[in-house]
């Protein structure tokens, strides 16, 4: 195997980042013995996924042939033929009839003068040939990159075979670059008319921000504000190649631009496009600077900005390809987001200065004047400075708080030292607004410049809550900052009730006290109410509830209504952390599902509208939580998935996110995906120190487990979380509503008498705080013990009345639940035959919450039951039997011989349905046998009968 396919091979997880679909659709075609033609544009990184693909399919082939074809050789007859077939020409030579024999040499080899008009025929066939006789000898994989190269007598004999191979072994891996919507159907089809009928083309598009700060990790450019990132995306057009190259030069830029600055962009990519530039007049090359220069820039605002002739001058620019129609309106809009940025890196300090004066008049949002004007005046001035924070304000209130940072710091840069309110109190507020937007990075960054800088004690603690805020879960990382802060703060009550609320969450998050949590909130909001910021005192008195909540405390139906009470604050009514979020928490623990559901829908309108990033993240969380316990699985996997991505997109929140998108994926989509997500979940908790989460992660950890058969994982999961909230002091089973798993996957293991304990120890807690669902649940599990104890009437009686009480509660996946144990109840009592209508019961229960896992199980449970007794192992002649298939045959056999259905068998091989059949298919010829029961009574006796 070539050394760069086996390097490849190694790094294949961080090469084909973002690109998990079209590798896997390759992946599944090659399986298939297929053909596969990558497509897109330069740099999108088509020859990246073909090493990789060509590295792990170089194991399976007998031979591998590749070339890689240059525009500046494209000129040359035969050179990819050369490449292809040069080394292997003295193998398969010898058994080509003589005229292709020597045309072929002399093709290959340039001694003679082959051309495809004197020895077409012969060549033709001879290459066909060729490949025919490699693949006698085992699979053929070639590989070719950059087809447009190819010089033209290669890909017409290359194309010639490929229409003609028919079921020989032979399978082509190739990329060809294809540029604009426009072209790239005509272009990429051209060239699956040269490939074999069965080749997939396989499209790669542009990289999501999130994948390209995952790009740009691996690669070693780190630490990058999150803006940054969103900036290369933007600039890049989600290019990976343009995107590492931007990555690459802000590394090896001295300074990070400052807002409102260019992103430094590299040699290597402005030629790209400067080459074109060139060839523009003067006149239009200034109207597109100011284009590029425009947030959203239109032919009228290019007239406004001074620019008479921009009709003419931006058509000359779109003949060149540099702008491309807009289908929204009559927006001027570049080909590509990197010309509008090489062509603005280029342009002199001054000339950018005067677009952006012109444009401070032109634009007719006050927010871009505003931004216009700062960045055309240098130097100081209040004026300006004035100007940008009012901007700032206005972005605010509009929902754009990223936009609301950018202009603060504007305003910061432009405020003279003397002024009131100073450069530190507006970077102070450009920093809070970035933590609104969840750019926790550039607001930490901003405020330890403050605190460099900062003598006053109130900007010096603003500045020390922002590190704090900034920290997120991982809050003990910074927990040296709190006596500072302390100390800052001194005797002021409103400074101290800032520190004394984020000693709270301390408590609550590193120590996992949720005691110690809920007296620091309470001192804390006291000390608010002292000093008359209400703002202060809403957000300490809706942890306080929080607390109370979690924990069954008395009081806490009383703190919730004195968190709600008026005077209130906007922004924190709507927060996660406020008293809706609160009130919320407490609807679902108190089985009001569907004013819960009003509640979150209501704050995640509103917090979309404020733009709150991380309040977003959060509450589409709650929303999927609640439509889990609704029995909604499709939509509470969207809802996670969806939050999920915001939070790996925005790194803030990923930890809850994985954990949520774990039970989603648990009741409605992928069990071995949801174990990777809680194992992520737990992994994040426990480096964050974060006490709270980590028991939540386990809870979720332990529910994976038990959907996917594994009860003792579940025990082991699950058993710890019982230890961590009994030291933390929380006793209200409905926060992890993970106690009636536990007793199930203790009766699974063998242990009803553990399982009882947890029963009874949890339904006190329950009766006690009127927690009508956890009652069910227990019941349900109880009905388990049970069972196992032989007690069946009773155990029916349990269930029956857990099912009822359930469905009228609405929590309908647990209906199912106890529905689905009701049947297997039924199945197992001695003297009774199975009772399918019960399974059927189940079945539809399931399939109305759309719980595919579930469903799954009720399906195993109908087929075990159908099969009667488990069929032993195959006998030693079956095992030589199943060695004469391909390793895919032995692995799809073997799985329907477990009693394992064609979709269970392509989730867990990763292939298609239609693969699976078609697999099957093969199998059942080279066996000699017609179908699955064949299969398995081979598996049984070595006999189909």
């Amino acid at each position: 195997m070539p050394r760069d396919f086996a390097e490849s091979a190694g790094r294949r997880s961080a090469l084909v980042i973002g690109r998990e679909d079209s590798f896997g659709a390759a992946r599944e075609q090659l399986t298939r013995g297929g053909s596969v033609l990558l497509h897109g544009p330069a740099g999108i990184g088509k020859s990246t996924v073909l090493r990789t693909l060509a590295a792990e399919y170089a194991r399976t082939a007998h031979t591998v042939l590749r070339c890689s074809a240059t525009e500046s050789e494209s000129h040359l007859p035969f050179l990819a033929l050369a490449d292809l077939l040069g080394l292997v020409l003295d193998e398969v030579s010898p058994g080509l009839p003589a005229a292709q024999r020597t045309a072929l040499e002399s093709a290959l080899t340039g001694r003679g003068e082959s051309t495809l008009q004197r020895d077409g025929l012969a060549l033709r066939l001879a290459v066909l040939s060729a490949l025919r006789a490699l693949a006698a000898a085992g699979p053929v994989l070639v590989v070719a990159d950059d087809l447009q190269w190819l010089d033209p007598a290669s890909a017409e004999l290359l194309g010639f075979a490929a229409r003609r191979l028919g079921d020989t072994p032979v399978r082509l891996l190739c990329a060809v670059r294809t540029e604009g919507p426009e072209a790239e159907g005509a272009e990429y089809d051209r060239h699956l008319r040269a490939s074999p009928p069965d080749t997939r083309a396989v499209r790669l598009g542009p990289l999501t921000r999130a994948q390209v700060s995952a790009l740009l990790g691996e690669r070693g450019y780190t630490g990058l504000h999150r803006s940054t990132v969103r900036d290369i995306h933007r600039t890049s057009g989600g290019n990976p190649l343009f995107a590492l190259e931007l990555g690459r030069a802000l590394a090896e830029s001295p300074a990070a631009p400052r807002p409102g600055e260019p992103l430094p962009v590299p040699t290597s990519l402005r030629a790209l496009v400067l080459s074109r530039l060139e060839m523009l007049s003067d006149e239009a090359r200034r109207t597109l600077l100011v284009a590029s220069a425009g947030a959203r820039p239109t032919p009228a605002l290019l007239h406004a900005a001074g620019r008479e002739n921009a009709e003419a001058e931006t058509a000359q620019a779109a003949a060149l390809g540099l702008l491309a129609p807009d289908p929204e309106g009559p927006t001027v809009r570049f080909a590509h987001p990197l010309i509008s940025a090489a062509l603005y890196a280029e342009a002199p300090t001054s000339e950018r200065r005067a677009a952006h004066a012109a444009l401070s008049t032109a634009a007719s949002d006050p927010i871009e004047r505003a931004r216009h004007l700062a960045l055309a005046t240098t130097g100081t001035d209040p004026r300006v400075a004035d100007r940008l924070a009012g901007a700032a304000a206005l972005a605010r209130d509009r929902g754009a708080p990223s936009v609301a940072a950018s202009l603060g710091l504007l305003a910061a840069r432009h405020t003279p030292a003397d002024s009131t309110p100073g450069p530190e109190e507006r970077r102070l507020a450009a920093a809070e607004d970035a933590i609104t937007a969840g750019e926790q990075d550039l607001a930490r960054d901003l405020a330890h410049e403050v605190l460099a800088r900062a003598t006053a004690p109130g900007e010096r603690v603003r500045a020390w809550m922002v590190v704090i805020e900034a920290a997120g879960q991982a809050i003990g990382e910074v927990d040296a900052v709190f006596p500072q802060a302390l100390a800052d703060a001194g005797d002021d009550p409103r400074l101290l009730a800032l520190v004394h609320y984020q000693l709270a969450w301390r408590g609550l998050v590193v120590q996992g006290d949720f005691a110690q949590g809920r007296e620091e909130a309470a001192h804390a909001a006291r000390l608010a109410a002292r000093a008359g910021d209400r703002r202060s005192e809403l957000l300490a008195l809706a942890f306080q509830a929080q607390a109370e909540t979690l924990m069954g405390h008395p009081d806490a139906p009383a703190t919730i209504r004195r968190a709600l009470e008026e005077p209130q604050d906007a922004r924190v009514a709507c927060h996660h952390n406020g008293a809706g979020s609160s009130r919320f928490r407490w609807l679902v623990m108190s089985d009001r599902l569907a004013e819960a559901r009003t509640t979150v829908t209501a704050l995640l309108r509103e917090v979309r509208r404020r733009g709150m990033a991380e309040s977003e993240v959060h509450y589409l969380r709650f929303l999927a939580e609640t439509e889990l316990h609704s029995g909604h699985c499709g939509r509470a996997l969207e809802l996670s998935r969806e939050s999920l991505t915001l939070a790996r997109d925005a790194g803030i929140g990923e930890g809850a996110g994985a954990m949520q998108a774990a039970l989603a994926e648990a009741a409605g989509g992928d069990p071995h995906r949801a174990l990777e997500l809680a194992r992520e979940a737990v992994r994040r908790a426990e480096e964050d120190g974060d006490v709270v989460y980590l028991s939540r992660a386990l809870a979720v950890l332990g529910q994976a487990s038990l959907v996917s058969g594994d009860a003792a994982a579940a025990v082991r999961a699950l058993r710890r979380v019982r230890e961590l909230e009994a030291a933390a002091g929380i006793i209200d089973p409905a926060r992890g509503r993970w106690q009636g798993d536990l007793a199930e996957a203790l009766v699974r293991t063998g242990e009803p008498a553990e399982a009882l304990d947890v029963i009874e120890v949890t339904r006190a807690h329950a009766l006690r705080l009127g927690r009508g669902s956890v009652l069910a649940v227990l019941d349900r599990a109880e009905a388990l013990v049970r069972a196992a104890r032989g007690e069946h009437r009773a155990a029916v009686a349990r269930l029956t009345s857990a099912r009822e009480r359930l469905a009228a509660l609405g929590f309908g996946l647990e209906e199912a639940r106890a529905a689905f144990a009701l049947a297997e109840l039924h199945a197992e009592r001695p003297g009774r035959a199975p009772e399918s209508a019960s399974y059927d019961e189940a079945a539809r229960l399931f399939r109305r919450c759309r719980a595919l896992p579930w469903l799954r199980r009720v399906d195993t449970a109908v087929a075990a039951r159908a099969a009667g007794p488990p069929v032993p192992p195959a006998p030693p002649e079956v095992a030589d039997t199943l060695a004469g298939l391909a390793p895919m045959e032995r692995q799809v056999a073997a799985l329907v011989m477990e009693g394992a259905t064609n979709r269970e068998i392509a989730a867990r091989l990763f292939v298609s349905v239609k693969t699976v059949e078609a697999t099957l298919t093969r199998v059942y010829r080279k066996l000699g046998i017609r179908s699955r029961v064949d299969l398995v009574r081979l598996a049984a006796g070595g006999r189909t009968g």
